[in-house]
């Protein structure tokens, strides 16, 4: 399991926000850049960015700051929010970011999915955020009518190589992941699964482990000193 240090932006500023809600921000640094430097140094793989705006919004809106972060950092970069033309996907992998994650152009537009994968493959991820069980498109205020199981083997059928998985209601709160429903998404698809949402400490970070997931994104506990970063990293190499 690879961990994966998160960064998502508001107005060019590091925040974190608490169960999806844009009310409740949180700006948790003074430089994007800076954080993003500290977790490469660290060694972790992978950086995981979301454009809070752009989610809002449909459009690319930190899409420039974010982009400015490959030639600063080693690690590869995945990328999402506001990302819903093909345009959108090509800007930010023709300028260097490793993987685009589509979330509400997943939901309501399925023929720019197949036209993504069929082109960059694997450069493509989906997030699979859900609420009550079903997934939220819109930087998570709109509900969709698809159970996050189902959904889930339909991207698999797409050809999709990698879910984001997110309770909306554990995101920020540091009260743990959903486990329960990672247990059965790992049961119902074979591709790699993300958890995001809800890790607070290094016991979340062994349960995760434990379960065989792909990755594991963390943002709050970082930034709330209740996980130290080099600790997870150095127990997912082990």
């Amino acid at each position: 399991m690879i961990i994966i240090p998160a960064i998502d932006i508001i107005d060019q500023s590091p925040v974190r926000l608490y169960q999806g809600d844009y009310g409740k921000k949180e700006v948790v640094g003074t430089s994007v850049l800076d954080i993003a430097r500290e977790f490469d140094r660290l060694g972790a793989k992978y950086l995981h960015c979301v454009d809070l705006d752009g989610a809002k919004s449909g459009k690319k809106e930190n899409a420039k700051l974010i982009v400015s972060l490959v030639n600063e950092i080693s690690m590869p970069i995945e990328v999402g929010g506001g990302i819903r033309t093909m345009e959108d996907i090509e800007f930010y992998l023709d300028n260097g970011i490793a993987r685009v994650i589509l979330g509400t152009a997943a939901i309501s537009n399925e023929a720019l999915l197949k036209e993504a994968i069929l082109k960059y493959g694997d450069k493509i991820a989906v997030g699979l955020d859900c609420k009550n069980g079903y997934v939220c498109g819109n930087g998570w205020l709109e509900d969709s009518n698809y159970y996050y199981i189902d959904f889930a083997k339909k991207m698999e059928s797409f050809g999709v190589k990698t879910i984001i998985f997110t309770d909306i209601s554990k995101d920020g709160t540091l009260a743990g992941p959903n486990l329960d429903m990672l247990k059965e998404l790992k049961k119902a698809v074979s591709i790699n699964i993300t958890a995001s949402g809800g890790i607070k400490d290094i016991m979340h970070i062994k349960q995760l482990k434990d379960l065989d997931v792909y990755g594991a994104i963390t943002g709050k506990a970082m930034y709330a000193k209740t996980l130290d970063l080099k600790e997870a990293l150095a127990l997912c190499e082990e």
